[in-house]
């Protein structure tokens, strides 16, 4: 069922940092995950399945790519009249060298005339980061039933972690009664997942008078949220069961791709009644070699293996050549294992070539070695 009285608005525009050189030249949206997808592929997608027709992404820091991508709005199947998926960059300068958001709130402020022109009865915002499946209409049902005035969804985290994440302290009801950002001695365990969705109406007002509060940092989190509270309305937490990944560092986007090598995960890319879509990438099918090795790997079209991998994820046109070894390791797309190299514990960029005999990564390190310029090996 069509959600026609609620328009999505997705925040595209972050630096993602802490992805290095992943994020050098691409908006962190557009990083490639799970063998053919993009980050932004879930967000879109989520809101495609569940009837919401008008989709506006905001993008700011490299989003050439990611602007090029997400204009094809027909990928997601919301090409039809009246519906689809808009790219809104930044309209106005805060720097005098840059053009950016100021905050999340600002991303919206700067677009309401755009929200406006489809005069929606309700707001959803959401990040472009995460990796999730979520039915955003069973939400909008919860905030309609609840009569709440914004309904923030959570997500319940370790308590050891909590003091990371935005945090949401409620009543037996469900009710939020504070919000606190990632406090040093959290009181709960329910976590911001920076999916929100608001009453237009109300959420307009608000904005109106942030963009003219010189004190404002203009943000969800630092600002409209606590307004909200402390004018006694009423804020929902919609508690989210299912799988849902932060990829904000490279640890953790190797750990959301080795995910899918279990048979369990929640994620569940194969589910036909709630399709993931993404760009059609001609390549030929899968090669595997007549001397080749894999055992537990996530392979996808256009790879070629003809030496040995293990407990690893490969995505579109990755080769490994005779006699290379790539262990509890991910290859994004076009990367180049040449004959005799072995990788372990390491995700490799787009297109890097890693040399004849050359070893990348360890099997004892702490952390996942990201390898982003070509190894050189034996000439």
């Amino acid at each position: 069922m069509k959600q026609n009285n609620m328009l999505a608005m997705i925040l595209a525009g972050g630096r993602g940092s802490r992805l290095h050189e992943l994020t050098n030249k691409v908006a962190k949206p557009a990083v490639s995950y799970g063998g053919k997808y993009r980050i932004i592929d879930f967000p879109i997608s989520n809101c495609a399945n569940s009837g919401i027709d008008v989709v506006g992404v905001l993008t700011q820091y490299e989003s050439i790519l990611l602007n090029s991508y997400v204009a094809a709005g027909g990928r997601w199947g919301l090409d039809a009249k009246d519906s689809g998926v808009f790219v809104l960059p930044p309209r106005e300068k805060a720097d005098a060298n840059l053009d950016v958001y100021r905050g999340t709130a600002d991303a919206i402020s700067q677009n309401i005339d755009f929200i406006d022109s489809y005069s929606p009865e309700y707001l959803l915002v959401l990040s472009g980061d995460h990796i999730y499946k979520m039915n955003y209409a069973k939400m909008l049902a919860e905030h309609k039933a609840q009569k709440a005035d914004a309904t923030i969804a959570v997500i319940e985290v370790p308590m050891k972690e909590a003091s990371r994440f935005g945090i949401m302290n409620t009543n037996e009801n469900g009710r939020i009664v504070e919000f606190e950002e990632k406090p040093a001695n959290p009181k709960s365990n329910l976590a911001s997942m920076g999916i929100y969705i608001f009453d237009w109406k109300l959420l307009r007002r608000m904005l109106i008078a942030d963009m003219k509060n010189p004190d404002s940092s203009h943000d969800f989190g630092k600002d409209i949220i606590p307004t909200l509270l402390n004018d006694g309305r009423n804020l929902l937490a919609y508690k989210f069961k299912g799988y849902w990944k932060d990829v904000g560092t490279i640890d953790s986007l190797w750990e959301a791709n080795m995910d899918l090598l279990d048979k369990n995960n929640e994620l569940n890319l194969d589910d036909s009644t709630w399709k993931i879509y993404t760009q059609d990438v001609a390549a030929l099918p899968q090669y595997i070699g007549p001397d080749a090795s894999i055992k537990r790997a996530f392979i996808t079209q256009g790879c070629v293996i003809e030496g040995e991998v293990s407990n690893s994820v490969l995505f579109t046109g990755a080769k490994v050549r005779p006699g290379a070894k790539v262990i509890d390791s991910v290859l994004m797309p076009g990367v180049v294992v040449e004959e005799g190299a072995v990788i372990n514990r390491a995700l490799v960029a787009d297109n890097v070539k890693i040399g004849k005999q050359a070893v990348v990564g360890d099997a004892k390190s702490e952390h996942i070695e990201l390898v982003s310029k070509r190894v050189k090996g034996v000439e």
